[in-house]
């Protein structure tokens, strides 16, 4: 070989290591991108102040990129949770027991939402003066939802159980309207249903949930991996969503506009949305923490959470077996 290829091959050989080692370097030093924090939920007013928290930027001020999924199918939502599409997801506190599995994904309750403060409820027919009256009558609502929930809470405070009425199984915009038409004696269920069935000639509220506070609220769930990989983005969450709270509170109109846009559906028109808030309450920091409580003494969620399991334990749909303090972390409301 020539002097003059010799001095070729060896400078190209140092522009090879050099580059190689440029290559290395940035990829060493090149930030690594973080994944969206994926947050599902269905269409309901409760959700809106998540909306406010990414429109108003309360997410990113907090350091947390948050995707919110429109996912209308509760069975959809934990189905993607367990295979981790979605970091977490929103829906009552009794759901998620029905969604526990032997082997399957640790749940998790981390903060909540809001609480039905008369969004859902009993109408009746007038006859009909107490829940200790519906024995023997027909009361519609939906089997596994939180309504079946709802309804044996009542009854089994009132001294019955669900085999002493006899249960149409049906979603609660057509038990309400059974109820109005007259083809069944009561029905659990929301509005604009309890508006209609008060407003028949034969019906009245027997109960609404503002009279049994905490029962059905709203919670933010994750799974047991997901809570010990990404605590620091669930606890900003919780920390924007605090903010839009007291976002709505000092800013209604402007609030309605954007819950209403961002949630959209049957809420996207800002009166409708604020005309169904009326029947909800947001749960802000100081809320949280009494729904919470502290580690080794849980606040109201317990109670509801053992509501839970005792009804839903007496229809056999429980698959593994828990106690409230199995399922609630204390990581973002304790900060």
């Amino acid at each position: 070989m020539k002097r003059e290829e010799a001095e070729i091959m060896r400078k190209l050989t140092i522009l090879s290591a050099a580059l190689a080692a440029v290559i290395t370097l940035g990829a060493l030093t090149t930030p690594v991108v973080a994944k969206p924090f994926k947050l599902a939920h269905s269409t309901w007013v409760g959700y809106g102040p998540l909306f406010i928290a990414r429109d108003k930027g309360y997410f990113k001020e907090e350091g947390v990129d948050v995707e919110l999924v429109n996912m209308e199918d509760v069975k959809i939502r934990f189905a993607a949770l367990a295979a981790g599409r979605i970091d977490a997801l929103a829906t009552t506190v009794d759901t998620v027991l029905l969604y526990l599995k032997p082997g399957g994904p640790k749940y998790r309750y981390v903060f909540a939402l809001d609480d039905s403060k008369g969004g859902d409820g009993v109408v009746a027919d007038k006859s009909i003066k107490t829940i200790a009256d519906l024995k023997g009558k027909k009361v519609a609502f939906t089997e596994g939802s939180v309504s079946q929930f709802y309804i044996n809470v009542l009854l089994k405070q009132a001294g019955l159980s669900e085999s002493d009425i006899e249960v149409v199984n049906m979603t609660a915009g057509d038990a309400g309207s059974a109820f109005v038409t007259g083809r069944v004696d009561a029905a659990v269920t929301w509005e604009p249903w309890l508006t209609r069935g008060k407003q028949s000639p034969h019906g009245h509220l027997l109960h609404d949930s503002s009279m049994s506070p905490g029962l059905i609220t709203d919670v933010v769930v994750v799974p047991e991996n997901v809570l010990k990989a990404r605590a620091e983005e669930i606890k900003a969450i919780y920390r924007a969503w605090v903010r839009a709270v007291d976002f709505v509170k000092s800013n209604p109109d402007e609030s309605y506009e954007i819950m209403a846009k961002g949630v959209g559906g049957w809420l996207k028109d800002p009166k409708v949305f604020a005309e169904t808030l009326s029947g909800i309450s947001y749960y802000g920091k100081t809320e949280n923490e009494a729904f919470f409580g502290k580690p080794g003494k849980l606040g109201g969620l317990r109670t509801t959470l053992q509501n839970a399991i005792d009804i839903w334990s007496g229809f056999g749909k429980l698959q593994v077996k828990v106690t409230p303090e199995d399922l609630v972390s204390f990581v973002a409301v304790a900060q």
